[in-house]
């Protein structure tokens, strides 16, 4: 039995060295980009979530109305119905 746990200690070690030795190689590869992300969040205000900015516009834009869902210009309505049978009956009297 001395000779199992040995080996599993052995075994346990080398994963944790094999696991280190990757962590430290995508460390040294990637560190350019490592540095400016973490140079990113150091700038960066923890009390503000940038989700809830994004969605603050959206929502402001849809309660108010378009200038294209604003009343006609008056040049549409002067051509409504109304105002056509208006004209005519002006024409006709005239």
């Amino acid at each position: 039995m001395g000779k199992r746990e040995g080996s599993a200690a052995k075994q346990a070690l080398v994963v944790v060295g094999g696991l280190a030795f990757v962590w430290l190689a995508i460390e040294i590869a990637l560190k350019p980009f490592l540095q400016q992300t973490r140079a990113a969040i150091d700038k960066s205000d923890p009390n503000r979530d940038p989700d809830d900015d994004a969605s603050h516009p959206a929502a402001d834009d849809a309660s108010t109305p378009a200038a294209d869902d604003a009343s006609p210009p008056a040049a549409d309505a002067a051509s409504t119905p109304a105002a056509d049978a208006a004209s005519t009956a002006a024409a006709d009297t005239a």
